[in-house]
């Protein structure tokens, strides 16, 4: 074999290996339109539709469609609210603010903290949320609430609402 044409073999295979390695990061990387939390999302329990948009300079959720009355607790009965005030037009996420915005300015953030209010207890809890696309094309909206340390929370599963389009 010779000089040439083992370099001629090495690089194929590094391109191979790059093509390989280019085309795994464009899957495993959410586009920044599916990574984008701005939209209708369907509640955890489906009972709410919640549209996220830019409230100031964060980002807030707003009650748009009221789809149903089902608890969180276990056995999903109706609820019953410690929050007596008609869900529609209620502000559920408050404060979303960019957890990494002081990394690179060009890319777009990947995760936001902010409150998320229940309803169903009366209470508002700290909260972070993300937009994975790993289950789902169009994306779920994570929403980790908490106590104290995010280490000590729960995270719910909201399903963007399909387009019109």
């Amino acid at each position: 074999m010779t000089l040439l044409s083992l370099h001629h073999r090495s690089g194929r295979a590094f391109a191979a290996v790059l093509l390989f390695a280019t085309a795994f990061t464009a899957q495993a990387q959410p586009s920044s339109a599916a990574a984008d939390p701005r939209g209708r999302w369907i509640t955890a329990n489906g009972n709410l539709e919640v549209e996220v948009a830019p409230c100031g300079a964060a980002l807030c959720g707003t009650v748009t469609k009221v789809l149903g009355n089902r608890s969180m607790a276990p056995g999903g009965g109706d609820m019953q609210a410690a929050d007596k005030r008609p869900a529609l037009g209620m502000t559920l996420l408050k404060d979303f603010a960019p957890v990494d915005a002081t990394a690179d300015p060009a890319r777009p953030p990947t995760e936001w903290a902010g409150e998320i209010y229940n309803r169903e207890n009366g209470k508002t809890y700290r909260c972070n949320m993300s937009v994975s696309t790993a289950g789902n094309a169009a994306g779920e909206l994570l929403l980790h609430a908490y106590v104290g340390l995010p280490l000590f929370g729960k995270t719910q599963r909201w399903v963007r609402v399909a387009s019109n389009d």
